[in-house]
């Protein structure tokens, strides 16, 4: 670790071969989406690499590393928002819009109801932050005020988010 702050390309390598593999695991269970997971193991370790120095080793670099997934998940998720927002408002304003198609409190409305779906992509399809919660407590283990912590948000939220997560998935397996 040390090496690595002091600006080893090599023991950073070694942090990132020791790491990698469970960063996806976590970000295909937060994106629910191959190419977004790559996209967010490669980002968050190029932010990782700016932000090493601020490592203090309060807690488990991978607590850490973690969290920087997830401030760049959350900074991305609100950069697609505001973009979809803007795209929503130009549609609308030019009568294009009619209001149809799924939502984000309506997962399942695009949805065949003979097709199985597997966990993973329900898991997928979750919104943002139901997922998150998701994944890093029934998958991760976090407890919520860990999450909470984490997230940015209060621990109430993350068991409310749990409760939806949870409704919105047992929607989409029930036969």
């Amino acid at each position: 670790m040390r090496a690595a702050q002091d600006g080893d390309a090599e023991a950073f390598a070694a942090l990132y071969d020791a790491h990698a593999s469970r960063l996806f695991a976590l970000a295909m269970g937060l994106t629910g989406d191959r190419r977004m997971a790559e996209e967010l193991v490669q980002d968050t370790f190029v932010r990782t690499w700016e932000r090493l120095t601020s490592f203090r080793g309060e807690c488990a670099f991978s607590t850490w590393l973690h969290r920087v997934a997830l401030n760049v998940l959350l900074v991305g998720e609100r950069s697609r928002k505001r973009r979809a927002l803007r795209v929503a408002i130009v549609a609308d304003l030019a009568g294009d819009s009619d209001g149809s198609g799924p939502t984000l409190e309506s997962p399942t409305a695009d949805r065949d109801p003979g097709l199985s779906m597997d966990l993973e992509s329900a898991i997928g399809r979750l919104p943002a932050g139901a997922r998150a919660v998701f994944v890093m407590h029934d998958i991760g283990g976090y407890a919520h005020a860990e999450i909470a912590t984490q997230l940015g948000i209060a621990e109430g939220t993350s068991k409310a988010h749990l409760f939806r997560a949870r409704r919105l998935l047992r929607g989409m397996l029930d036969p």
